[in-house]
This record gives structure tokens, sequence and C-alpha cells, in this order.
């Protein structure tokens, strides 16, 4: 018995040797290492009986390579962290709609087939504790100018309160300023009016469909164009900066070939650049290519679990080429590319062979438009090759509104007073350092979405949450211990009164200054659809063109 733990022991010692001793000698840059194989034979040759090892000069060397690194291991990572503010990265987001911490292979779905995803998550550093709004409109609001949905006036996502409010100052516009050329490619969702259409909020190269959805249409402003009414997510309508043209094909993969065309654009020119791809899948209609449906079919699949997972696997094809593209113009060492998604899974439950079956939710009981940890808590994979650690993962807890700062620090844009005060802080010390100090916070959260003409203070407390690194307080009445219990399955609140007590207090000094910047609370609805009458417009005057792709 003692020999077979002295064994496991010296065995493990062995492999440690070899694993901090080959990365020792990369950093170095040295051109041998010693061999797995020879460490562990010589570390356990001498092992006999219940003897103790002799002490070989292999095995001391080992010993000695063992203590050395033990000392200056941490030492060493803190001198070769590398510095981010200013690097001046280009940077590509990529930001899929309704798709949640169940919808990825590499995070324990049996069903979908992620390859390219899987291999970007080995590859990546990973934000595990990520936050975002409950639903769609509110994210990206969030993302653009680093504060709480609701303080741009975002509501809702439609009835004229999902448009972000026209004071707020963009973070592409502050990339614009500092040099930066900034694209946008898929899903805006902030407002189909032309003063929040997203060429006059910072965004120098534009590709998008309009409303929150292809092909949805409401009262007031948020509509689509006509067309993409009838021809949902294949050969649909877009805006190309200031003409609508016809494409052809899935949206998705339009989307990536019309931000590829641009990002090899921008790469030939020696132009940094912002890449902004928003696609509007796994959002219904589920609706995919027929190829990537069709293996969900086979399995038994009703049409729109089939439909909404082909639609995931076709945005993994597309990543995937991505990456490739990036591999072949060597563009990896100078461009951070980050995965995310915008809120929790839309779909919990679906049908296989006629019968009801759950949906993989990664063990979170909600998901989408929840105040719950599945409704916010999402993927954040970041890589930006040579500077930032590959398979790392960083626990604190981090948000959308986090990306403002952190893009800002990175580029050297320039935030001036006027700009609108933010609730996100920079990533940047935890991009250099996933151990750096990391001060507890308040994350707020609240699904909005009352009746149009509501007071928002009657709604107040409707699925609202406050999170810290170690709670969420939901509902004004919910707490748990996210620590112990991060899939919610306890209620605490009766044993932590003053942590309930001490959380209100939060949520009610945010609310009380939150609801005076609701400004589209009571906005009248417009009485046409903008992008219905830009559509008629041009195909009374010019007809509506083939989109031509630049080419990648």
């Amino acid at each position: 018995m003692r020999r077979d733990i002295a064994l496991g022991i010296y065995r493990n010692l062995a492999l440690s040797a070899w694993f901090y001793s080959s990365r020792v000698c990369r950093m170095m840059g040295a051109c041998l290492r010693p061999s797995p194989s020879r460490l562990i034979i010589a570390m356990l040759r001498p092992l006999k009986g219940n003897a103790m090892p002799r002490r070989t000069p292999i095995v001391c060397k080992c010993w000695l390579l063992l203590a050395t690194i033990y000392i200056f291991a941490a030492p060493c990572r803190v001198l070769m962290a590398v510095e981010v503010a200013g690097k001046r990265p280009n940077i590509i987001l990529v930001m899929t709609d309704d798709q949640g911490m169940g919808d990825l292979s590499c995070l324990g779905n049996p069903i979908l087939r992620t390859p390219n995803l899987d291999h970007f998550y080995a590859l990546s550093t990973r934000f595990t504790d990520f936050h975002v709004s409950p639903t769609c409109a509110p994210t990206r609001s969030s993302i653009m100018s680093g504060r709480h949905e609701f303080r741009n006036g975002v509501t809702h996502t439609i009835n004229e309160r999902e448009r972000m409010a026209l004071a707020t100052t963009t973070l592409p516009q502050l990339l614009q300023n500092t040099g930066y050329a900034t694209g946008i490619f898929g899903k805006w969702h902030l407002g189909d009016e032309d003063a929040y259409q997203p060429y006059n909020r910072g965004f120098s190269e534009v590709f998008i469909h309009g409303a929150g959805g292809i092909g949805q249409a409401y009262p007031g402003s948020c509509a689509d164009f006509p067309p993409n009414r009838e021809n949902k997510y294949f050969d649909i309508v877009a805006l190309h900066n200031d003409t609508i043209v016809q494409t052809s094909g899935f949206c998705t993969d339009v989307f990536f070939q019309a931000a590829l065309g641009w990002i090899k654009q921008c790469h030939d020119a020696d132009q940094p650049f912002f890449a902004y791809l928003p696609t509007n899948a796994p959002h219904g209609p589920m609706i995919a290519p027929k190829r990537s449906a069709q293996r969900f079919l086979d399995l038994g699949y009703d049409n729109a679990t089939a439909g909404r997972y082909g639609m995931i696997e076709n945005i993994d094809d597309n990543f995937g080429l991505l990456m490739r593209k990036l591999d072949e113009w060597q563009m990896w060492e100078d461009t951070l590319v980050i995965f995310m998604t915008d809120n929790g899974q839309s779909d919990l439950q679906g049908r296989q062979n006629g019968q009801p079956v759950p949906l993989y939710t990664a063990g979170f009981k909600s998901g989408k438009g929840s105040p719950y940890e599945g409704g916010t808590h999402v993927p954040a994979f970041w890589r930006w090759k040579g500077v930032l650690g590959e398979g790392v993962d960083i626990d604190k807890l981090t948000a959308h509104i986090d990306l403002f700062d952190t893009f800002c620090a990175l580029t050297g844009a320039e935030v001036s007073d006027t700009t609108q005060k933010r609730d996100g802080r920079s990533l940047a010390p935890l991009l250099e350092d996933p151990n750096a100090d990391w001060p507890d916070r308040e994350i707020f959260v609240h699904r909005g979405r009352w009746p149009q003409m509501d007071d928002p203070n009657d709604h107040k407390f409707d699925a609202c949450a406050v999170r810290t690194e170690k709670w969420r307080f939901v509902n004004n009445r919910e707490l748990y211990d996210i620590e112990a219990d991060p899939y919610e399955k306890q209620n605490v609140a009766n044993d932590h009164p003053d942590v309930v007590a001490r959380l209100r207090e939060a949520y009610d000094k945010w609310w009380s200054e939150t609801v005076p910047l609701m400004v589209n609370e009571g906005a009248p609805f417009s009485p046409t659809h903008p992008q219905a009458e830009r559509y008629n417009l041009q195909l009374r005057e010019m007809g509506i063109p083939d989109w031509q792709p630049l080419p990648f």
C-alpha cells in the first residue's frame, strides 16, 4: 500500500517536473527539455520495496528543478505579464443572440457539435462569471455605453423603449476618435429611426437588418425591411451603409462574409479596426440551413429544436472560417477576438420522437428574460495570441458594462468629462494578471418590459436581482449563495437578514438614481416604420441592387 502511494507521488512529481521544466525551457528559449518518460523511469527506478529512492544525480536534479520552479513560479508569472493598456489591438467582438451556457459542446452539451468554438475555448482566456442583461437590446445598449441599459432609456426591446438615448456617447465613437475603423455586421436593435442608426452612433461600416429580429414589425418605429417578413433568414435585404441591398444565402453566412471582407480590407490598409459581429441567430424563428438542421431531425427532434441547434452549428462553421482567415492573414498576435452571447438560453425544452425532453442548460434552472443566473450568466472567451493566456479561467465577477472602459484602455481612446458616467470598470488588470485584486461589486439586473405607459416604480421589483461575488438577491425576497450554490437551489434569505438588508438598500439607491434616466418612458409611437419607408423610397427611385461582397 505504501509503495503504491509512493509510486503515485513520484510519478506525479516527475510529470510536474517535466511540465514546469518544459514551460521554463520555452520561456528561456531553450531547445532541449527533459523527456517525461526518462524522468519517471529515473525517479522510480531506485524505488524498491518500502525504501525511499536513492539520491541519484538525475533525481537530485529533478528535485532541485521542482524546488526552484515552485519558489520562482509565482514571481515569474508576474514579471512575464504583458501590459495591455494602449497596445491598440484590432478587436473582433462576436456576440450571438439567445445562445446560453448550455449551447456549446465545450461547456457540456452532449448533442451539439461545436468543434471550432471548442478549439477557440481551449486557446482562450475565459471569464467564467460573466454577466449580461436578461434580454437583447438592453445588453447591446450596455456594451455601447458602459452603463446599465435603463440609464440609456432602454427598458424594453420594442415600443420605442429599445432606442438608445441620443445623449449617450458610444464606444465606437470614441474608437473612431482614436483612429479606428468601426464596423457592425448583423443585429443593431437600438433604434430604427435615422438619428439612432449605427452610422450616426460611431460606425463607419454598417451592414445590418432592422428591428430586433429579421422580419419583425411592431407598433412604433421598430420594424425590419418589408421583404424580410416573407424571406426570413434566407436571401434577406440588408442595409449596407446608405443603400439597401439584396443578399444571397443564409443570413449568418452573409453577415460573416460582410465582416470578413471588411476585416481583410482594413488589414490590407494597415488600419486598426473594431469589428462588431452581433448575429441574429439563434434567435427565433428557428430556421437553419438544411445541412445544419438535418442531423437533429434524424435524431428525432422537432423542427424548432432542429432549427435552433442547426443555427448554432452554422455559427460554429462560420466562426471556424473566421479563425482560418485570421490564421491565413497572420493576424492573431495583434487582434483580440471575443466570443460571447447577449442573454441566457432561450429554449430550455424541446421534443424528441414526439415527447417533451429537457434541453441541456449547463445546470441553470432558467434562461432568457430571467432575473436568475440562467438569464444573465453567459460564455465569454477572449483570445489575443501571445498576450492572453491559453486555457486560463478568470472567476471574478465581470459583465458587459466592463467592455466600454476595457476597449478604451486597450486602444488608448480618450474618455472625456462629457462622456456619461459608467457602471463598468476596465478588465485590463485581469487581462494582465488573472489573480489581480478585483474588489467586490454590485451588478443590478431588471428584465424591464413593463406595459407601455405604466409607471416604472410600479414594477420596481418585477424580475430583478442584485449580484455580488458571493450573493444573488432576486425579486426582493430570495437570496442565493452563488459560491456554494451556483444553480440557486436553496433560498437562504432567512439565514442572512443582514445581507438581504444591505443588498436591498443598494438596490433602492440604484433605482432612485436610475428612474430619471429612463428617457423613453411615455414616448409616443412613430406613425410609420422608418425602415419600410426607406425601402419603399429606394425601390421607387433606384431599385434594390444585389450585394457584392468584398473578396476575402
